[in-house]
């Protein structure tokens, strides 16, 4: 992976990491804050378009379908999230999506795109795959049970994964074979998502409004910083191959987890650092 690749997904995972650390508890509001962030987002961005290149190419209909596929994926990843989140333990669905989505990342993109790491570089992929997902199972010993012979949110952390997988892949084929240009491309799909989010919010826009004049601070915020880390890492995917930018902007679990032992004083700070050591060997190897 080349340095400016390398610096571009580090940067991407400072800033998911920061807006999540941001963001803390307001997210939780589900679907009112989804469609905060769709709209914040867009009025942020859509007037750096211009400035970057405007849509990247001069194919109108290919960057309306490179957005509309990727809108629609999105919206269909945040829902099977939502899902999860209810139905299972935040750290069995954390965990399994953060792990599978990198991992089948990477076989497709060796499939279907041709590339071909290296073998030091798989191990580093492997080592971030593992590492992210220790630290998502740190509290699974201690999670509720709730007497099921099928652990749903395990279930439905496989398909957030699988949605993480299908997204990033289309993404980086969009704007690889259209040159689409990331900010454009970035607000295209984040307008689309708009009225899905709208149908959600249906008779709850007392909720949707009081959650604008209470929170509107970390609204802001993550309307700057989450569409920043994913363009910063559509930009990676122009210049380096998907199987490693995939597993690599996860370092961002890496940062929030450490986060959470220094600030937050979480339990297990001993296997959280452990496992984001294992992570941290990864990147090494990653930008060898």
């Amino acid at each position: 992976m080349s340095a400016l690749a390398f610096a571009l997904v580090i940067a991407a995972a400072i800033t998911h990491a920061a807006w999540n650390i941001v963001a803390h508890g307001v997210s939780r509001a589900g679907m009112p804050f989804l469609w905060w962030g769709a709209v914040g987002g867009t009025a942020v961005w859509i007037g750096v378009i211009p400035f970057t290149g405007g849509l990247g190419t001069d194919d109108l209909l290919a960057f309306l379908l490179g957005v509309g596929v990727s809108g629609v994926l999105h919206v269909a990843y945040m829902a099977v999230l939502q899902r999860g989140y209810r139905e299972g333990n935040l750290s069995t669905v954390y965990a399994t999506a953060r792990g599978t989505g990198p991992f089948l990342s990477v076989i497709v993109a060796i499939l279907l795109f041709g590339e071909r790491p290296s073998v030091i570089a798989l191990v580093g992929v492997a080592a971030i795959i593992v590492g992210v997902v220790a630290i998502g199972l740190v509290d699974r010993g201690r999670a509720e049970r709730r007497g099921r012979s099928l652990d749903l949110g395990l279930v439905f952390g496989l398909l957030t994964g699988v949605a993480i997988a299908i997204y990033t892949i289309w993404d980086a084929h969009a704007v690889r074979t259209w040159n689409l240009s990331p900010v454009a491309f970035m607000v295209g799909t984040m307008l689309l998502e708009i009225p899905f989010y709208s149908f959600g919010v249906r008779g709850r826009w007392a909720a949707v409004r009081t959650l604008g004049r209470t929170q509107w601070r970390r609204i802001a915020a993550f309307s700057i910083l989450s569409p920043l880390s994913y363009i910063l890492v559509l930009t990676a995917i122009q210049i380096a191959p998907v199987a490693l930018v995939a597993p690599l902007r996860e370092v961002s679990v890496v940062l929030v987890s450490l986060f959470g032992v220094f600030a937050l004083k979480e339990s297990r700070p001993g296997w959280r650092l452990a496992a984001s050591a294992v992570v941290a060997g990864g990147i090494v190897l990653l930008a060898l």
